[in-house]
């Protein structure tokens, strides 16, 4: 991190759900859950839920702007809730769950407001954007045991998730309509097989199990970025491996029990393509995961070519 730090502050609903998405990101320094918009000084859980405090659950960020952009915070805030409800989110109803951007400079407002007019026009919601953009105020940490929900109660955070309706509602809404009959005219067979079909390669008879080059590997299909040539290893298995994703937020996992095996699937988040697993056998002192990835799932943009491929903001990873 470089002392250039910047802080965003997002209300989503309920706190617990707005920390995984941001936590794990590249250039987050700290994600904090707390109470924010309102008058009374130092509230508790108990008084912000009442609803007459004027405080909004909500999460503040501190991140490094050169690594993560304040446009993809928002760009990510918006991916987590129904912009359109002005009563609260999902089954959370009331003040305390009302949606807002809490701005810190003009710059945010300006970004802020720029993209709530960009998502009101897009056509994706048919009602009214009424998620309201407001300077930031002085922002309280919630009690200890609201901080990093995801993590402390995972189980109980996975049920609830699901159960408010938020999960769901961010599948329907935030994935990519893909056209599989266009889509299938605009890969390789393999590539449609792999990522359509949860298809696998062959083991070294695939594009990238031996690139060494410099560069980043993206989704064949949205172009987000996945994996960088920082973080992959020869693991002997004839496949692109990796040990961690660029960014965590656009993979997602899933439970895989087909050809009668358990197994971790990883899946793109935009695009919903099969990417392929990941295990527990990677390098010790690089966390011991591997990535085991289809080369047909993916594209590789040489290190010379991001900044004329849109990747600029990436060059990062290579100047470490």
């Amino acid at each position: 991190m470089t002392s250039n730090l910047e802080k965003a502050t997002f209300a989503g609903g309920c706190f617990w759900c707005m920390v995984e998405p941001f936590d794990t990101r590249p250039g987050i320094e700290s994600v904090v859950s707390g109470y924010t918009g309102g008058d009374v000084e130092n509230p508790t859980y108990e008084q912000v839920c009442s609803n007459t405090t004027g405080h909004v659950e909500a999460v503040q960020i501190t991140f490094d702007p050169n690594i993560m952009s304040y446009e993809q915070l928002v760009d990510t805030f918006w991916q987590q809730i129904d912009p359109t409800d002005p009563g609260g989110q999902f089954n959370d109803r009331g003040e305390s769950y009302q949606t807002a951007i809490f701005y810190h400079n003009d710059k945010q407002k300006k970004i802020a407001e720029q993209s709530r007019q960009n998502l009101a026009s897009s056509g994706k919601f048919s009602k009214p954007v009424v998620t309201k953009i407001l300077p930031a105020k002085t922002f309280y940490p919630a009690e200890e045991n609201h901080q990093d929900y995801y993590k402390k109660q995972s189980f109980h955070y996975r049920l609830y998730k699901k159960g408010s309706g938020r999960e769901d509602f961010i599948k329907s809404t935030w994935g990519m309509n893909v056209d599989k009959s266009k889509l299938k005219d605009a890969l390789t067979p393999i590539q449609y097989h792999v990522t359509q079909e949860n298809g696998t390669e062959r083991p070294y008879q695939n594009e990238y199990w031996d690139n060494e080059k410099e560069g980043i590997y993206v989704d064949i299909i949205s172009g987000e970025v996945l994996f960088s040539s920082k973080d992959k290893f020869d693991a002997g298995c004839g496949w692109p491996s990796f040990t961690k994703p660029v960014d965590p937020y656009q993979v997602q996992e899933e439970l895989d029990q087909s050809h009668g095996m358990i197994r971790t699937e990883i899946r793109s988040r935009k695009s919903n393509s099969h990417l392929g697993h990941v295990f527990e056998d990677g390098p010790k002192e690089a966390g011991g995961l591997r990535y085991c990835m289809n080369s047909a799932a993916m594209k590789f943009i040489p290190k010379e070519q991001m900044e004329e491929k849109g990747y600029s903001n990436y060059l990062y990873l290579f100047n470490k």
